[in-house]
């Protein structure tokens, strides 16, 4: 099983589409197995952002994702890193196909509801640094044998 964060941002939040993107999550069979509501201080943006830091839009990048809590999320399942990207759509909303959740609910680039790592290694950073590891709680769903079959564990 592989995992991934997602953070919905603080558009998600404010415009109450939390338990939308959420759902989308759990509707394709991904497990959530950590959850968590908090607001993102400078020092957190700062070092999640590290490589946007010295470039011209990383103020309105930090002061962005400090305006609201965030929703911060592991999520694990089969491919789950390319499967939520994939979910998630081009990052800006105008060009997101309609199905993805910036397709259906972005019409900005920057304001784009939702992050996810984008690859292995940055996944277990981003996890790290968002939770701790007794945050993360996995556990099997009693209908797996209804989203995989035996062979794709």
């Amino acid at each position: 099983m592989e995992r991934t964060l997602v953070l919905l941002k603080p558009d998600c939040v404010q415009r109450r589409l939390m338990g939308k993107v959420l759902s989308r999550f759990e509707e394709k069979g991904l497990n959530v197995i950590g959850l968590k509501m908090l607001q993102v201080t400078p020092q957190l943006a700062k070092t999640h952002y590290a490589e946007h830091v010295q470039k011209p839009f990383y103020p309105g990048l930090e002061k962005f994702i400090t305006a609201s809590p965030i929703v911060a999320m592991v999520v694990e399942g089969l491919e789950v890193i390319r499967v939520v990207r994939d979910m998630l759509g081009a990052t800006s909303g105008l060009k997101a196909a309609a199905g993805t959740i910036r397709g259906d609910y972005s019409s900005s680039r920057q304001m784009n509801l939702v992050h996810a790592s984008d690859g292995p290694e940055a996944a277990a950073k981003e996890i790290a640094l968002y939770f701790k590891p007794e945050e993360i709680l996995p556990y099997e769903p009693t209908l797996i044998g209804w989203f995989k079959a035996d062979d794709e564990k």
